[in-house]
């Protein structure tokens, strides 16, 4: 495996009138081709922060970030989706910003419509789509792009816990097979372990990271599987042990 993602002493500092704010100190990480990567930690400790600098929103105060030439996709905590496009043309919405828009970036986005169950649903509009399918919409629409890492925030925080663990299987399946590498910011122990091969906990503000876990699951079993092992109660003890919570 080779670095596709390298990250070396990222701080940032907001500047206030009442002082500098510290979010995030000295962080350093390699991700790996193919690393499904889980942020976790307490809430405001910089998780969304640092997503926001490896997305090029926010601008590191010091650090280095190594794209190694790699492609960086997006998937917000809201789906986003534009309720007067239909299916088809929120997917294209990235590919005609960009303009990449052609005949051969429409073919690959069709194909993935079909491939992953909206086929009949290509030119239905997003009022029409139930939570999950809202979520696989826009988790296809990142994808337009043919970004190598993908990253998300909080994606599936809106959905019910059934809703939950289906889009989990979705992106996870779908992911794995167009062979692309994750990174999640997730409040979410269990969506971590079962989703990711990797969980890095960072600290309460100024964050830092505490630790960082290889997960070791059989890689042909789904997210939902996954909840229903011993091994998964293990990890899930782990991970709560090491996070911050006040």
């Amino acid at each position: 495996m080779t670095n596709i993602l390298s990250i070396k002493n990222v701080s940032k500092v907001y500047h206030t009138p009442k002082g500098e704010i510290v979010a995030t100190k000295n962080i350093s990480l390699d991700i790996e081709d193919g690393d499904f990567v889980a942020i976790v930690g307490p809430s405001g400790c910089g998780k969304s922060t640092l997503l926001s600098i490896l997305n090029g929103q926010e601008k590191a105060s010091s650090g280095t970030i190594n794209y190694h030439n790699k492609t960086i996709g997006y998937m917000l905590q809201e789906d986003a989706l534009f309720d007067w496009l239909n299916v088809l043309d929120n997917c294209l919405i990235g590919l005609k910003i960009k303009g990449k828009l052609d005949s051969d970036s429409k073919e690959y986005v069709l194909n993935l419509l079909n491939k992953y169950g909206l086929k009949d649903f290509i030119y239905s509009y997003p009022r029409n789509l139930s939570g999950g399918m809202r979520q696989r919409v826009a988790l296809i629409r990142s994808l337009a792009i043919k970004p190598d890492i993908l990253l998300m925030d909080e994606p599936f925080s809106a959905l019910d816990f059934q809703s939950r663990l289906n889009i989990s299987n979705d992106v996870y399946s779908i992911l794995k097979a167009e062979h692309k590498t994750l990174v999640i910011v997730t409040h979410d122990i269990s969506e971590a372990v079962t989703l990711c091969n990797k969980v890095v906990i960072l600290s309460k503000r100024p964050s830092y990271i505490k630790k960082v876990y290889d997960i070791n699951f059989d890689q042909n079993t789904l997210p939902s599987e996954r909840r229903n092992t011993p091994l998964f109660n293990e990890y899930y003890q782990l991970i709560w042990k090491e996070i911050d919570y006040e």
